[in-house]
């Protein structure tokens, strides 16, 4: 059985057992994603407008992880000017739990 969940304007195909990363989300033991966009058992498909009714998906937190650092240089040739700029994404790794089909 796998399911394809909408979270942080992200979509993630997902079956149970999966470790994620998903957008950061506030401190938790644990979440229930309500998003659901397409459910499947393996014989049959159901597909939401736009989500599936009563279908959960239910994940563990693990913890909060940051992304690699991404850099950027920006140059102007003969004006004197560069600059870097660096960022990291945080992240909130998840591990699915079970998903639930409500009806």
């Amino acid at each position: 059985m796998y399911a394809i969940i909408e979270t942080g304007s992200k979509q993630y195909k997902i079956k149970a057992g999966d470790i994620i990363d998903v957008e950061l989300l506030d401190n938790q033991q644990s979440v229930t994603f309500s998003n659901v966009l397409l459910l499947s058992d393996g014989e049959k498909l159901e597909v939401g407008v736009p989500y599936v009714p009563g279908a959960k998906v239910s994940a563990k937190v693990i913890g909060n992880v940051k992304d690699d650092k991404v850099t950027t240089f920006k140059y102007k040739n003969k004006t004197n000017y560069h600059r870097t700029i660096g960022h990291r994404q945080n992240y909130t790794r998840v591990q699915i739990e079970g998903i639930k089909h409500g009806a």
